[in-house]
């Protein structure tokens, strides 16, 4: 690829100019070769790393004595896009929870619990497979999620969270003496009786999601994300979602908002009666009589 991508800039210099070398290359057809690539369709992150390429040459150059400079340094590649999350439609995820998709041994009631709990809190993979019985706080309604780098907060629940976890509790209990006696983990696996793994839980929820959406991401991120996108929907704060969401930095939590904007791009669209205006075309539904 490294070789691949040198020899592609050799092309566009000896094209451009057939008497450029590489120790005098100015920086201009460096510019030029990047805008051409970018005007062809290729894609920032191959624009990208052909420039990383050419940049590693050149320090094995200056290196060597070969070159005096490195007319690469300062030209930036083009920005790379930031992919918008995937998240499920609150109509769709409300279609699931209200259906009959769960059958009523612990097994479905544990699996509508995974679900409720990744949809009603926003907690990562990793977070729920860690779940214990003790991080939960039925008095309080909150779970105790224990996130990266050991990192702990507290996540406030709801009604129908709630009273979903107490049927699930009863069910995890009488299951439990059935199979294995002081096992701590709040989610229990069908068959072993042990802490449910991760695997199994990715491939439950992928399961369940393909009933009642086509989005091609089915994934507990995605239900991570559709978390997110409800609550800023809803009117709560970017600064409150990030606390619930445990992220560092407020800017990981901004890409949500990209989401949401889209949406209200699209209610917008449909709603307001001069939104498909076109210049020198109809206004509307309008009055065909003269204007008062």
């Amino acid at each position: 690829m490294y070789q691949a991508d040198l020899e592609a800039f050799k092309r566009f210099y000896e094209a451009t100019d057939n008497n450029l070398t590489w120790a005098e290359m100015p920086a201009d057809i460096i510019r030029q070769w990047v805008v051409e690539m970018m005007e062809r369709g290729n894609v920032a992150t191959s624009v990208r790393r052909r420039l990383s390429s050419l940049r590693s040459f050149y320090k094995f150059l200056l290196r060597r004595g070969l070159v005096t400079k490195d007319p690469a340094y300062n030209i930036p590649g083009p920005k790379v896009e930031k992919k918008l999350p995937s998240y499920i439609r609150e109509s769709e995820m409300d279609r699931l929870f209200d259906g009959d998709f769960f059958t009523e041994d612990y097994t479905g009631i544990r699996d509508r619990m995974i679900l409720l709990t990744f949809y009603s809190t926003g907690i990562r993979l990793a977070e729920l497979v860690s779940l214990n019985e003790k991080d939960i706080d039925l008095d309080q309604m909150q779970l105790k999620v224990t996130g990266k780098r050991n990192k702990q907060r507290i996540i406030p629940y709801g009604d129908e969270y709630g009273d979903s976890l107490r049927h699930y509790l009863a069910e995890r209990e009488k299951f439990a003496q059935q199979k294995v006696l002081g096992q701590t983990s709040l989610f229990l696996d069908e068959i072993t009786g042990q802490r449910i793994n991760p695997v199994k839980v990715r491939n439950l929820v992928k399961k369940y999601l393909s009933m009642v959406t086509t989005q091609q991401r089915k994934s507990p991120h995605v239900l991570r994300h559709s978390f997110a996108t409800a609550m800023l929907n809803r009117k709560a704060d970017l600064q409150s979602v990030k606390e619930l969401l445990g992220h560092e930095s407020l800017s990981t939590t901004e890409i949500y908002t990209h989401t949401t904007f889209d949406q209200l791009k699209e209610m917008y669209n449909q709603a307001h009666p001069r939104a498909k205006y076109k210049k020198g075309g109809n206004y509307g539904n309008q009055d065909s009589g003269n204007p008062l």
